[in-house]
């Protein structure tokens, strides 16, 4: 049997295997010594150092693991689950708080499968995703995060509700739903949509979030980007099939993921803090990857007319939109730069579910900075505003004017989508 890396040791101990003692002290001494090398090494490369700070960048380490107003990566951020809050962990270099104390075997199973030096991680860490990571870019990450500034501060316990508390049982969750394992390219791919498909999957993540989960909490592989609803939002659909149907180009995506912005609309919600973080800093060349992976193609994709109806004054939205929206948003929904975004063609608008809609008017959208010329205003939230029937009316206009979505919503619809949006508040 052939031990090709330093960390297979430790899988052998922990599947149960047993080596002769003899063999057992040869392995630790040569693989320990490789270890020590290794990190010895690591720690003073500093081109991998540079490109392990690339790489948690288009991570989002920083977004997850630093708390409203807190000290970037010394965790204290709650993530809301069906279970209860999980807390994200202190990542300086801290050898008493943090991962300063860390091989790197053990931030590789930490990385890959889910293992910290004291138990099974919950998968609110996206170790399923980052298990698709490369060693060399596991060993970059390793090599920044050893070498950041050590902070020191204690990690917050977690909020988790009796049985999920008892972590032993994570064991099993990883058997049935994580299977580990490298990521591998597709030969009938080019190389940059291959690229694209790596920075999305494993490093972006963002199956996590836009990719419906099980009853168990587990990623369903057959409807991969599908969307899902994240504390009262609904992370949208982002296949290629539907962002094509809605005419995406890759311009649109860049400005999208750069600003914050385009002429499909805006982000919002958790997706705010994932372009100012990570994919904001991706390089023209992966940037281009990443477009031409989401959109299934590398040729370029010619931009249609955004879709204005005309209005109606008739519809009983009409004077909603004038009355609330109109002042922001414009008369004919064309947007005020560093205000709001246009209604014409808004994929919110365009999307099977009303969800988002009706989920923004009811709790807003906080104000978003980007840079010295980009930013957007706070929406305020029209919960207390808005009846039922306004909401229906409203979101029913939205929808026929700018959108080639029916304006068909029922007043049941509506209390269905109040029940989700404010489920967790």
């Amino acid at each position: 049997m052939k031990l090709t890396h330093h960390h297979d040791l430790a899988r052998f101990k922990r599947l149960g295997l047993t080596l002769s003692s003899k063999l057992t002290q040869t392995l630790s001494l040569c693989l320990g010594l490789g270890l020590v090398a290794f990190t010895c090494s690591a720690a003073n490369d500093t081109s991998a150092i540079a490109r392990g700070a690339y790489l948690m960048k288009i991570g989002d380490c920083v977004a997850c693991h630093t708390a409203v107003g807190g000290r970037e990566l010394s965790g204290g951020l709650p993530f809301e689950t069906p279970f209860g809050a999980v807390y994200s962990t202190n990542i300086t270099s801290d050898k008493d708080t943090g991962i300063g104390k860390y091989s790197y075997e053990e931030f590789f199973d930490a990385m890959h499968h889910g293992v910290g030096i004291n138990g099974n991680l919950y998968p609110a860490m996206p170790y399923t995703s980052y298990s698709l990571l490369t060693d060399q870019d596991t060993k970059a990450i390793y090599a920044y995060l050893m070498n950041t500034k050590p902070i020191k501060q204690a990690n917050l316990d977690n909020d988790v509700s009796f049985p999920f508390n008892m972590r032993f049982g994570l064991k099993a969750w990883n058997l049935v739903a994580h299977d580990a394992k490298e990521f591998t390219p597709k030969e009938d791919k080019s190389e940059r949509w291959n690229r694209g498909n790596y920075l999305v999957n494993a490093l972006g993540h963002c199956a996590e979030c836009h990719t419906p989960r099980d009853s168990l909490f587990a990623m369903e592989p057959d409807k991969h980007f599908q969307g899902a609803i994240i504390e009262g939002l609904e992370a949208s659909n982002i296949t290629s099939a539907e962002l094509n149907r809605q005419n995406w180009t890759h311009d649109d995506l860049k400005s999208l993921f750069t600003e914050g912005y385009s002429r499909k609309g805006t982000v919002f919600g958790g997706m705010y803090p994932v372009v100012y973080h990570s994919f904001s800093h991706l390089t023209d060349k992966d940037m281009f990857a990443v477009n031409s992976y989401l959109l299934d193609t590398d040729k370029k994709i010619e931009a249609k007319a955004l879709t204005f109806n005309g209005h109606q004054p008739k519809l009983p939205g009409y004077n909603l939109y004038m009355g609330y929206c109109a002042g922001c948003h414009g008369q004919n929904g064309e947007g005020r730069p560093n205000v709001a975004p246009a209604m014409a063609g808004n994929s919110t608008l365009d999307k099977a579910s009303p969800h988002n809609v009706v989920a923004v008017m009811l709790k807003g959208i906080k104000s978003q900075h980007y840079n010295t010329t980009t930013s957007f205003y706070a929406m305020p939230a029209y919960a207390d505003q808005l009846n039922d029937e306004q909401l229906r009316d409203l979101t029913n206009y939205l929808r026929v004017t700018w959108s080639p979505q029916p304006g068909d919503l029922d007043l049941n619809t509506i209390k269905d989508l109040k029940e989700v949006i404010f489920e967790h508040d």
